[in-house]
């Protein structure tokens, strides 16, 4: 018995003469296509979306937005991979109308209109909201790290910046004096290598300057040579690669991202009001109530979300007192009396206000007297107790309060699945684009490939 055989290739067949019967009808990249068609690209801020009278014809960024939308939704994201793929995907063909561009074209389009990139992301989650698949009822944040394309080898310090600049000094040297002898020997006729290598080390040295002035301006310890948007941040015992820290608000009822934004925050702490102040916004309500870890706790931005009308519960990452063994009575112990602005310990003994802390938001009560009360061996091993009380403490525990283990089950539910997804769209989470603006433009495609995907499961394709 024999193999199963394939047709001849030399052998005229009656295939399918139309592209269009290639394309399944209810194939994903049919919903890509009809976004594109529906947008105001003029609106949105597209380059050239509205053609020149004179001049050779440019590709229209409504066929160009098509084909990167197409690639992350497919894990293609490389621009030289799209133009390959629009001579030999039948999809990709079908989408473009057998368009070839070059990767040169296609990377420019993406670097060139970023911020409309991101608008057309935003665009997708308020039609899914207008169609009515969500009504963002609970909206759950999260923060991820995902690579950037540096290198970890690109972290630098104080250290390795005076390093490298004393051996650029010492090679510059070497060049000076080779060139000071070939003036005696023959004078004005330096080789032309020696010129354009000595140009190349003078550049390189005042671009070391230019970092430790960065450094010393900024405060850091670090910072990343060619890419110093990014940050060394992540987990773990081991050195922390250049990252970037992308923040999501997802929808607990339906998984679709309605925010999203790339920052170089190493941390959740500074992110709780403006993405939750950012998506009410952007979703035009007049309440919401968010969710979020413990990474979020942040009392100045519990207060503000409060003022904003957003209910946030997020649990309490707040300091105990671990001293005398974490036997002594805790801060939680002291009652506040807002009308005289004191504590009142749990002997009935009055703390004062001594200290205000305006860059850690806190007062510092003092007891005048101690002596002979009671409990003071359970109180304070000191001659006094002293307790800090946060500016925002009223707003922190109506926040923690709020953040049950209800509340923490849908926020887990929810914002996981996504950065998974996204994750595995772009190679295990990394970056091709470098600096913030560039990596907010391709996270708005991921986002929007991950929130198309997500909407076609909610959907049905001819729905959209």
């Amino acid at each position: 018995m024999g193999y199963i055989v394939g047709e001849d290739r030399a052998q005229a067949s009656f295939l399918p003469a139309r592209l269009e019967d290639y394309v399944a009808a209810d194939a994903a990249v049919r919903v890509i296509d009809a976004f594109a068609d529906g947008l105001d690209l003029s609106v949105l801020g597209f380059g050239r979306s509205v053609p020149a009278a004179t001049g050779r014809p440019g590709y229209d960024p409504r066929d160009l937005l098509r084909l990167y939308v197409w690639g992350y939704f497919n894990e293609v994201r490389s621009s030289r991979r799209l133009e390959r793929a629009c001579c030999r995907d039948v999809e990709a063909m079908w989408l473009m109308r057998r368009l070839a561009p070059d990767f040169k074209t296609i990377a420019d389009f993406r670097r060139d209109n970023g911020a409309a990139i991101v608008g057309a992301c935003r665009a997708f989650v308020l039609l899914c909201r207008d169609a009515g698949l969500f009504s963002a009822r609970l909206v759950a944040l999260d923060g991820s790290k995902f690579r950037a394309a540096a290198s970890a080898r690109k972290v630098v310090g104080r250290g390795e910046i005076a390093k490298e600049a004393a051996c650029l000094d010492a090679q510059i040297a070497v060049y000076l004096a080779g060139l000071d002898k070939a003036d005696a020997a023959e004078p004005g006729d330096a080789p032309e290598a020696v010129e354009t290598a000595l140009a190349a080390l003078r550049t390189r040295r005042s671009e070391l300057d230019r970092l430790a002035a960065r450094l010393d301006d900024e405060g850091r310890a670090t910072l990343v040579d060619g890419e110093e948007d990014a940050r060394p941040m992540g987990l773990g015992h081991g050195p922390k690669p250049p990252s970037y820290n992308v923040q999501t608000a997802v929808d607990t009822d339906t998984g679709l991202i309605v925010h999203h934004d790339v920052t170089d925050e190493p941390t959740d702490r500074r992110q709780l009001y403006p993405m939750a102040s950012a998506t009410k916004q952007n979703l035009g309500l007049d309440a919401m109530t968010v969710v979020a870890d413990k990474g979020f706790d942040n009392g100045e931005h519990a207060s503000a979300c409060e003022r904003d009308g957003i209910v946030a519960c997020v649990p309490s990452q707040r300091s105990v007192n671990n001293q005398g063994d974490g036997m002594l009575f805790d801060r939680t112990a002291f009652i506040y009396k807002p009308e005289t602005d004191t504590l009142v310990c749990p002997a009935g003994r009055t703390l004062v206000r001594k200290q205000l802390h305006r860059k850690k938001r806190n007062v510092t009560y003092i007891s005048p007297d101690c002596s002979g009360c009671t409990l003071k061996a359970r109180c304070t091993a000191a001659e006094r107790r002293l307790v800090k009380r946060h500016l925002d403490d009223d707003a922190l525990n109506r926040m923690a309060a709020r953040a049950t283990p209800e509340m923490m089950r849908a926020r887990r539910c929810a914002v996981e699945h996504p950065f998974g997804t996204i994750k595995r769209m772009m190679a295990g989470g990394r970056f091709l684009t470098r600096g913030l603006d560039g990596t907010r433009t391709e996270m708005a495609l991921s986002v929007l490939a991950y929130n198309i995907l997500r909407a076609i499961h909610i959907a049905k394709p001819a729905a959209l």
